[in-house]
């Protein structure tokens, strides 16, 4: 609910009131005495669905953007004219969907002071860029939290479907800017990390799991930054916190930003790519679903003859976002193809492997070796452990396995074969 305090110029106030009066809103007029080119102030309380159509009537009869409007939450309003108002608009429209002069305020109220933000995206770079190396989940979350990234991405598409420009490219430079500082913070922390051997040596930064879970994004990475994006709509129309929402997308935006900026720090060009690609792609998929959510949920700008410009815009926007995304969607591709290939390689050398194995002995084990590029591996080793009786002879399966193993990879791989001697109660 919503309680409105509407100043109405001289001149206006039977019109503004006859489309109190035409919608069923009770209302309470207080004379003006300052003075001012204002006549009357108007009181009355809306359900919030019931604002922007109301504030629309009220803008036709003369009542424009110079009339003094506030709009404040009511919790509670007690009247039977009131919940006859409700019920009809909950039966016309989403009783939860704020207006658009609400969702422009929250838009411009979310996107912070650059100084503020600039700081708060440093600190959240920082410590997701220690939770990696410390291969630490907790203190990766803990970064997300104080991440300020949800408010320019609202901002840059509220401004697109309300055709404000200004809001637009203040959300969009916003955005880069954060990006940007976010990874070149990871890298110069990551540097003096290295350089100052504050964690133990890592010969291979990809071992540690954290990092290598940001460098191979497949297809559900795409899963991920759109439901992101689509969450951060409904909480940003409905008027309810985005708080929880903006963690949601700081998951997708700050660790695969400072895993860009470990790689670069370590010398990993692979690891910056594939982390880069993962950046960009929830980045563009994030803007995507809260361009298309906004447009679909019915935002438009205020006056009607500015509503061509924001669709033509909307649409050059999607567009350009849409192609963005399936260009890098072809590295996804390789990944999710690579990562198909390597489960269906390893699966196959197992069976190859289990029927050469016969008499007495018995496979315990298989560890398939991969290449050591960080992704778009393949089969570099097979080590195969075998059990058999104490005591007894090993049988000669190094020759046959390998055979078996190289036919399965499709390449020539190094076998290895462990034998060891298991003995079992009757």
């Amino acid at each position: 609910m919503r309680l409105v305090q509407l100043a109405v110029p001289r001149g206006k106030r039977e019109a503004a009131l006859a489309v109190l009066d035409d919608e069923g809103i009770d209302y309470v007029v207080s004379e003006e005495t300052s003075g001012r080119d204002v006549a009357v102030v108007v009181s009355f309380p809306l359900p919030t669905n019931a604002l922007e159509p109301v504030l629309a009537d009220l803008r036709e009869v003369g009542i424009d953007d110079n009339a003094y409007t506030v709009v404040v939450d009511a919790s509670t309003v007690i009247s039977r004219q009131f919940d006859d108002l409700e019920e009809r608009y909950a039966e016309e429209k989403d009783e939860d969907r704020i207006a658009r002069e609400e969702l422009t305020a929250k838009a411009e109220a979310l996107a912070p002071t650059l100084p503020t933000y600039a700081v708060m995206t440093v600190i959240s770079a920082v410590i997701a860029t220690a939770g990696l190396l410390l291969d630490s989940p907790a203190v990766v979350v803990g970064s997300m939290v104080i991440a300020p990234l949800i408010g320019p991405a609202m901002t840059a598409n509220v401004g697109t479907v309300v055709d404000d420009r200004e809001l637009f490219v203040r959300g969009v430079k916003l955005q880069v800017i954060g990006l940007l500082l976010a990874v070149a913070s990871a890298t110069v922390f990551a540097v003096l990390v290295r350089t100052a051997n504050v964690i133990p040596p890592l010969a291979d930064v990809t071992s540690v799991e954290q990092v290598r879970e940001r460098i191979a994004p497949d297809f559900l990475s795409l899963v991920v930054a759109l439901g992101a994006g689509a969450a951060g709509v409904i909480s940003l129309t409905s008027g309810v916190s985005t708080a929880l929402v903006g963690v949601m997308i700081a998951v997708a935006l700050i660790p695969p930003a400072a895993t860009v900026g470990i790689g670069i720090a370590w010398g990993e060009p692979l690891v910056s790519l594939g982390s880069g690609v993962l950046l960009l792609v929830n980045v563009l998929s994030i803007n995507l679903a809260v361009l298309a959510g906004l447009w679909y949920q019915g935002y438009r700008p205020e006056h009607w003859f500015r509503e061509g410009n924001a669709r033509a815009a909307t649409l050059k926007r999607v567009g350009v976002l849409v192609v963005a995304i399936l260009v890098l969607s072809t590295f996804l591709g390789g990944v999710t193809l690579d990562s198909f290939q390597r489960a269906t390689t390893a699966a196959e050398i197992e069976r190859a492997v289990e029927g050469e194995i016969d008499g007495q002995a018995r496979l315990l084990d298989v560890t398939i070796e991969q290449t050591n590029t960080v992704i778009f591996q393949e089969p570099r080793r097979v080590v195969v452990t075998v059990g058999i009786p104490p005591g007894s002879e090993p049988p000669d399966l190094v020759g046959r396995l390998d055979r078996v193993a190289d036919e399965a990879a499709g390449r020539d791989v190094q076998t290895s074969v462990h034998y060891v001697a298991v003995e079992e109660s009757a």
